[in-house]
């Protein structure tokens, strides 16, 4: 074995030029292995991040036939707790759940604003202020003045909002909307926030007021259009998801009820799995792409040595020998291009973190309803480093047998005499 490593080592420097190409294309591969795998990861957990907290948190509670007409936002069909008693009953035993940390009502409505050329259309979100901040990153999107407060009549607005409207900060605003009756209602705010958020959602179409001024305007006491249910951490969903619909279940409401995790609120979401599995596959195509040039080099070297080989079989070299060492040679570049590449892009992959690329021209197109944030923020992490540089090295040594086995297949006599 020691000889034969030398021998490897040797054998490395003899056409440096094509040693070194092998590993460039190696750590090239492998560097952008690095930096897909961070950039993908970052897209996937900014989407469901955004999901779950303006969207479906861990788990979703909403009424069946609200959730057919969803895309409506209508209100005659609330959850009112479980016998139309109110919500706080309802919140205090899903709250007493072992994996609940917070139970958050939301009423959502349509509404309207006129402006001298224009009814402008937007989203009220009735909301408990201190569930929110805790919850969502609503307090960093924050750029001026504050959160609004339980029992006033304030309402916090997205930044393009605000310019459409041609308001600001300090100013009022007179909101029309449907109340629970069909009667319309308006009501008079002071806007006392402006939101700058990168989801299209939050900065041109929502606003934030009170829960309870909300209910109050739309006749919705003690009532909201769903329930979010915010565990540890959603990995916790499939276990909890059968505690909650038990829940309803003992107190009536299983069928009036709708229990959903966060992936099965949206297709897209749920697609984010299937995405994962295929980049998985797609990181090893990269990997078997470089291997190609490993493969074409060795193969090159053991039909410029034949006779070399043929020698070596002569003197007592096994042919498992000569296969262990092109395995070795290939073995090393793959590992010395496999370090380069995941160094490398961790390096890239930690600038680009800070950076992000964005994608707003892009998505400019896209609805609202999408919480696709346009910046993306790829995550750099040491099992990424670690999972690109040992796919490296291992695909390239397995697909250096290739042309290890031929070598070992040569007859010495054959070879001495052909080279």
């Amino acid at each position: 074995m020691p000889f034969v490593l030398k021998l490897a080592l040797k054998n490395l420097f003899r056409h440096r030029l094509r040693t070194f190409v092998s590993v460039v294309a190696i750590a090239f591969s492998v560097l952008i292995v690095v930096f897909a795998k961070g950039y993908v990861d970052g897209l996937i957990e900014s989407t469901v991040a955004d999901h779950i907290q303006y969207n479906s948190g861990h788990i979703k509670i909403i009424d069946q036939q609200y959730h057919q007409q969803e895309r409506l936002l209508p209100l005659n069909y609330p959850v009112d707790g479980f016998a139309g008693e109110g919500l706080d009953e309802m919140i205090t035993r899903l709250s007493a759940l072992t994996d609940v940390e917070m139970v958050i009502p939301r009423l959502k409505f349509a509404a309207l604003i006129s402006t001298d050329e224009e009814l402008v259309t937007l989203y009220g979100w009735g909301v408990n202020p201190e569930q929110e901040l805790a919850f969502t990153q609503i307090e960093k999107e924050l750029v001026e003045g504050r959160m609004v407060r339980p029992g006033q009549r304030e309402v916090v607005m997205g930044s393009a909002l605000l310019a459409k409207l041609g308001l600001g900060v300090g100013d009022k605003v007179t909101i029309l909307a449907n109340t629970a009756y069909g009667s319309l209602t308006g009501v008079t705010f002071t806007i006392v926030g402006r939101i700058l958020s990168s989801l299209k959602m939050l900065n041109e179409f929502v606003f934030y007021l009170p829960l309870d001024q909300a209910q109050r305007i739309l006749f919705m006491e003690s009532q909201a259009t769903e329930l979010l249910l915010v565990s540890k951490n959603r990995e916790l969903v499939p276990q909890l998801l059968p505690q909650v619909k038990q829940v309803l279940a003992e107190n009536g409401a299983g069928e009036r009820y709708l229990v959903l995790g966060y992936k099965e609120t949206s297709d897209l979401i749920a697609l984010m799995d299937v995405a994962e599995v295929i980049y998985n596959y797609i990181y090893v195509f990269l990997v078997l792409l470089a291997c190609i040039v490993v493969i074409n080099t060795l193969i090159m070297i053991v039909a410029e040595r034949r006779k070399e080989i043929g020698m070596m079989g002569a003197l007592g070299l096994e042919p498992k020998d000569i296969l262990l060492l092109f395995l070795i040679e290939g073995g090393i570049m793959g590992v010395i291009g496999s370090l380069l590449g995941a160094v490398s892009g961790t390096i890239l992959t930690r600038y680009v973190a800070q950076t992000g690329i964005d994608y707003t021209a892009a998505l400019a197109g896209f609805s609202e309803k999408h919480l696709i944030s346009p910046i993306i923020y790829p995550i750099y992490s040491v099992e990424n480093t670690i999972f690109a540089f040992v796919l490296g090295a291992i695909v390239v040594t397995i697909a250096c047998l290739i042309p290890a086995r031929r070598a070992a297949k040569l007859e010495p006599t054959e070879a001495m005499r052909e080279g």
